[in-house]
């Protein structure tokens, strides 16, 4: 066996199709890592160690293995997408233990270009909070196992941060990959509507919530991002200069900014300043009511999600949340919310390319039993360190969260790149100019690893 657990994904595939080793090799180290952290990060909630080694010999087996652009790499997937022969619990004793028929799309497309599922990472019931912890077990950030993961796709950041993946599936409905992304030091992207195929839940919680990759690289980004949306996404040979806003306050009335997530922000503009883009500082006109909006859209979209479920299987934050979005479902569902935030941001993309922003207020909270919390408490611990996403949830538009420096703890900080519909391709090149410039460790110094 060679040291490939570590390795990129890009590194992992290029050495298969040259045959240099094996996908059954490539995923023994993986699963043999997974056994030895897991039970101190608690990213799987299902680990599936022989139907790996299986479809890794499949994998093998193929005639196209020299073009798969993902050959052999293992992957993991959030537990709320379905995977063929497993059960997704969606982190709740209140959904069914029933093995999927078909792989969902995005796990049809990833095993398509070549990558072996490995297992199903954990994540909060319903995919609700932005800390992932639950029936199935807590999920603790790599860089420091006191404090959460994040969510709701802590699972899936934590595997990668910790080398137990190299990419991993997970999805953002209200930050819930940017968030743990921030949190665990990696790269990712939330796409606009539409990019990659959502069919999250019961409506994708009114369309806001879409599928999209981790990693630990911004090449690995671009290469899985390019699979889940079915089309290449080449770099820019030469890239052009971008006019960029910086901006820190917070889009939530009352929620204040650590000044390590400021100076990231603004250390981050003068390395992009010093590249020769145009870069100044300038705050979007957030309205008001965005706190108001965001939680009516929060708690509806869990409200649909819960229809159908046992409530008494539920734990009291899920339930409660749910009530409450009950009564907002049917004024959601018209749009007009999120049509007026849409109209009222959009001229400030008209000035400028992309908006640079902390990707979280403050580091994470402790892990701890957060589902067996009330619900304020919740709420306020999530909008207290990560109101700088959820508003492009509500417009729908591309978002991506990107390691930049580290907090005092040693843990990395992270800034966030917005930008209009359709600019993905955009801040994935700003993305490489900073990964570029400031580079950023890959995986976790992980104890015993």
């Amino acid at each position: 066996m060679g040291d490939w657990a570590g390795r990129s994904a890009a590194e992992i595939a290029a050495a298969v199709r040259e045959k240099r080793v094996t996908p059954r090799e490539v995923a023994a180290e993986h699963l043999a890592r997974i056994e030895r952290l897991d039970g101190r990060i608690g990213a799987f909630r299902k680990v599936r160690a022989e139907a790996a080694l299986a479809e890794a010999d499949e994998v093998a087996a193929r005639t196209d293995l020299a073009e798969l652009p993902l050959a052999g790499v293992p992957v993991a997937v959030k537990d709320n997408l379905a995977v063929r022969g497993e059960s997704h619990r969606d982190g709740s004793a209140a959904t069914p233990d029933t093995p999927a028929a078909e792989d969902h799309v995005t796990v049809a497309r990833l095993r398509a270009a070549g990558a072996v599922v490995v297992g199903l990472t954990n994540v909060p019931e319903l995919c609700v909070f932005g800390t992932t912890e639950g029936e199935f077990g807590t999920a603790r950030n790599p860089w420091d196992t006191t404090r959460t993961a994040g969510g709701s796709s802590g699972g899936s950041a934590a595997a990668v941060a910790a080398g137990l993946v190299p990419i991993a599936l997970g999805n953002d409905g209200m930050g819930s990959l940017r968030i743990p992304a921030a949190n665990c030091g990696l790269v990712t992207l939330k796409p606009g509507h539409g990019v990659v195929p959502a069919g999250i839940g019961n409506g994708d919680w009114f369309g806001m919530a879409e599928n999209g990759p981790l990693a630990t690289t911004v090449e690995d980004l671009r290469l899985m991002l390019g699979v889940l949306a079915g089309t290449d996404l080449p770099g820019a040979q030469e890239a052009p200069r971008r006019r960029i806003a910086a901006a820190v306050r917070s889009p939530l009335a009352g929620v204040s900014v650590s000044g390590s997530y400021t100076t990231a922000v603004r250390e981050a503009a003068g390395v992009l300043a010093r590249a020769g883009h145009r870069v100044r500082r300038a705050e979007p006109p957030y309205p008001l009511s965005l706190g108001v909006t965001a939680l009516q859209h929060w708690t509806a979209g869990t409200a649909v999600d819960a229809e159908g479920l046992d409530r008494a299987r539920l734990a009291r934050r899920t339930r409660v949340h749910a009530a409450v979005g009950r009564r907002f479902v049917q004024s959601v569902r018209t749009g007009d919310g999120r049509e007026r935030l849409r109209a009222r941001l959009t001229p400030f993309f008209t000035e400028h390319d992309v908006l640079l922003t902390p990707a979280l207020a403050r580091r994470s909270p402790q892990a701890g039993p957060w589902h067996e919390r009330g619900w304020l408490r919740n709420v306020l611990a999530n909008t207290a360190y990560s109101p700088f996403t959820p508003p492009w949830n509500l417009t729908g538009w591309p978002a991506m969260s990107i390691p930049f420096g580290t907090l005092p703890s040693g843990a990395p900080c992270a800034v966030q790149l917005v930008g209009r519909p359709g600019s993905e391709s955009v801040l994935l090149e700003l993305a490489e100019e900073l990964e570029t410039l400031r580079p950023w460790r890959r995986t976790a110094p992980v104890a015993g690893s």
